[in-house]
């Protein structure tokens, strides 16, 4: 491995190079068209090569990682406080590197083409969710400006139904139709969101990783999903604290003077699988999942003196922990309870 490393600020056409020694000092600076960079980058010896966890970065890293470079991606955020002074790409690409040499930095894996995949799946169907519940809610403003209160919710959708389609309502006929429309739209948007769904159950039913994660309660097909296309490696992660604290399911603290702060959850780390988990948390606390709650156990102490909310973002935060055990002992979910019982 040669002793560079190389700072590439990545961007739509234009990428700006800033190559230094291990130590720090300047090898040289370079600005590259897109398709003189795959070039450039060929004729390199085996460099590291550092790049700002942004779009296409996975791309190029697998590109480059098949030149013989040792590629690291590392969060933008953590690049920031290194920019001199005036923001340009060449200040970037320096401060890239500078934040790069730092002993204690840490970096994001690349993702993978399959990953990748996955996680467009994904994101094309909660994008779909949200153009729907913009439809519903568009519809249910519609009519209440002709007096009809819909509750909110897709499943009152019936309830909508029934007052577009009674001719005894007292509805202008460009208002029906307006409806009509809207709800075509909507049962379009349905049958999107269904076949994505049942695309998303097929794939969690492919591999282990994912097979495994759905045998913890709260845990279905699109949090597996969402667990393999966001998650790292969980062998970058020395506990399950760690991977609860990236998903961003710990107290933010604002501890000072040897006096512990801690405030609410800090809501930093990947939205997706922390919503999810919050999600699948909040079903084992209804009426019917409480049936399964052993008296006794954490979970029914906690119920019986916290606020519903607090207690399942606190059965979030323990069910991230346990799938980062399981991902990282290969193992299926066991019951605490069960297991010390046995």
């Amino acid at each position: 491995m040669n002793d560079t490393m190389i700072g590439v600020d990545l961007a739509k056409n234009v990428f700006q190079l800033h190559a230094a020694s291990m130590t720090g000092h300047l090898k040289y600076r370079k600005k590259l068209t897109r398709a003189q960079f795959p070039k450039f980058m060929a004729d390199q010896l085996p460099s590291v090569v550092v790049m700002e966890a942004c779009a296409s970065a996975s791309h190029w890293a697998r590109e480059l990682t098949k030149l013989g470079h040792e590629v690291r991606l590392i969060a933008p955020q953590y690049v920031r406080p290194f920019v001199k002074r005036q923001k340009n790409d060449a200040t970037d690409a320096e401060a890239i590197v500078i934040a790069a040499q730092r002993p204690e930095m840490r970096f994001v894996p690349p993702k993978s083409e399959e990953q990748q995949a996955r996680a467009a799946l994904f994101r094309a169907r909660e994008r779909l969710v949200h153009q729907r519940t913009e439809l519903v809610n568009a519809l249910r403003g519609l009519l209440y400006e002709f007096g009809h209160t819909v509750p909110q919710g897709i499943r009152h959708l019936k309830a909508i139904e029934a007052i577009v389609g009674d001719s005894a309502t007292s509805l202008p006929e460009l208002v029906r139709d307006e409806c009509k429309d809207l709800l075509l739209q909507i049962f379009e948007k349905t049958t999107r969101i269904e076949a994505r769904t049942k695309t998303a159950r097929k794939l969690a039913e492919t591999t282990d990783t994912a097979r495994r994660l759905q045998t913890m309660p709260g845990v279905g097909p699109m949090t597996a999903l969402a667990v393999e296309a966001f998650a790292p490696n969980m062998g970058g992660f020395r506990r399950g604290r760690d991977f609860a604290a990236w998903l961003g399911l710990v107290p933010r603290q604002h501890s000072s003077g040897g006096r512990e702060r801690l405030g609410r959850v800090s809501k930093a780390g990947q939205a997706d699988i922390r919503k999810l988990l919050i999600i699948g948390a909040m079903a084992r606390l209804t009426f019917r999942g409480r049936k399964s709650v052993r008296e006794g156990s954490w979970l029914a102490r906690m119920l019986a003196r916290k606020p519903k909310m607090l207690v399942a973002i606190a059965l979030a935060n323990r069910m991230a922990r346990q799938l980062w055990a399981m991902m990282t002992k290969g193992e299926d979910f066991r019951d605490p309870v069960s297991a010390s019982a046995a």
